[in-house]
């Protein structure tokens, strides 16, 4: 036996049906590895005196006790091991390891069976010790077809309140309950229904758009929730369009967007380019209401929103691997500040833009620029309407081949 790790993937069924050749391998080997329900599941299979080293958190533990055994070892996982499995986590730890792999179905593939749909063109999101941000993206996207494995926090209630919250209300949900279980069950719900109900701990979702979800790209300003009493308080359409491609987004991963007022670039941030990790800053406490009213008008979940003095906050922690793009919309004529924090936090190639209505704004952009060597691109001078020129301006942070 020349494979260290041999995963043998389970359903819940009570009675497994494996094959030969897993069977043989069971035989075959005396140190077993899985989760407490595996092992009332396999129990009668394994052989007599063997060792069963049970998968549970803290998982460090697990895997020290995994990577002590110096015999070929037996894993038992729920479903496809490398499909957001426990075979997975076994490369992390152990890349070098040998592997043998006896996949059963996952439990989205069994619920698809169930229902009887094609599951081809389905796009998957896994909730699991995860964010929303799998999820929300492809909500943006409008994927019509969506697989969720939820855990005991992000439950299907609570998937479904969300997408009510964000107006995604052409979905309805599917919910696979323990199965391949004898507590199985399959349940066609309503968002509404599913968001009052409650729900077996193993479960999984399938969410399905009855009609073709609807994008928006470039939305007008007078659509957004703004400032009572100062309407000119956000980005116009034309100039957030040339923000967002003067900032590089469509090669970014993560971004800033200091002082969000509205919301109106961030909303378009997250919409044009859902992958993008977007968090938004904002001092003034009467904006906060505003941004999460439009950010559900427009369908932007998943926008990180950070309440307080932008130069107050823990930079390092937001962004520990570095920020790809900042766009400073507002400073209260601290932009050096904010400019040196940006500087700081910026990977290489990383651009910082601002929105310049005054000279001395745009002259001092591009001192604070050539102080840190940073490269200015052209500047991009736009009238929207019969608003006064807006000089859209952005640097970018040299790379090490600089």
């Amino acid at each position: 036996m020349s494979e260290r790790f041999t995963v043998i993937g389970l359903t819940d069924s009570r009675h497994p049906r494996l094959g030969e050749n897993a069977m043989r391998e069971i035989a075959n080997h005396r140190v077993f590895a899985g989760g407490a329900r595996h092992r009332v599941i396999v129990g009668p299979l394994l052989p007599e005196g063997s060792r069963w080293i049970t998968v549970a958190p803290p998982l460090p533990e697990t895997m020290r006790a995994l990577g002590s055994v110096r015999e070929p070892v037996v894993v038992f996982a729920s479903g496809d091991p490398l499909f957001y499995g426990f075979g997975a986590t076994l490369q992390r730890y152990f890349p070098e390891a040998g592997y043998r792999y006896f996949p059963a179905f996952s439990s989205l593939q069994l619920l698809a069976h169930r229902c009887r749909r094609p599951y081809q063109t389905m796009r998957y999101a896994s909730l699991t010790g995860r964010s929303w941000q799998e999820l929300d993206r492809l909500l943006i996207e409008g994927e019509p077809l969506i697989g969720v494995l939820p855990d005991r926090k992000k439950t299907p209630a609570l998937i479904a309140r969300r997408l009510l919250d964000y107006n995604y209300r052409e979905y309805s949900m599917v919910v696979g309950e323990a199965l391949g279980g004898p507590e199985e069950r399959v349940s066609s719900l309503r968002l509404e229904e599913a968001a009052e109900a409650v729900f077996h701990d193993l479960n999984c979702v399938m969410l399905h758009a009855e009609r073709f979800p609807v994008r928006r790209y470039g939305i007008p300003e007078e659509e957004f929730e703004g400032l009572p009493g100062r309407p000119d308080m956000i980005t116009k359409m034309p100039v957030r369009l040339a923000t967002l491609a003067r900032l590089g987004l469509v090669n970014a991963r993560n971004f800033w967007d200091i002082g969000f007022c509205t919301g109106s670039v961030s909303i378009e941030a997250r919409l044009q380019f859902p992958g993008l990790l977007v968090t938004a800053f904002e001092k003034r406490p009467e904006c906060e209401g505003i941004f999460e009213r439009n950010a559900c008008t427009f369908r932007a979940p998943g926008i990180g929103k950070v309440m307080g003095d932008f130069l107050l906050q823990d930079h390092r922690s937001m962004a520990p691997q570095g920020v790809d793009a900042v766009f400073i919309g507002g400073h209260g004529g601290r932009q050096q500040d904010i400019f040196e924090v940006a500087a700081e936090r910026l990977v290489p190639g990383g651009r910082v833009v601002v929105n310049a209505v005054r000279e001395e704004t745009l002259d001092e952009f591009r001192h604070l620029a050539a102080s840190r060597s940073f490269r200015l691109l052209d500047d991009l001078v736009l009238k929207p309407g019969s608003h006064n020129p807006i000089t859209v301006a952005a640097a970018e942070k040299g790379t090490e081949n600089d």
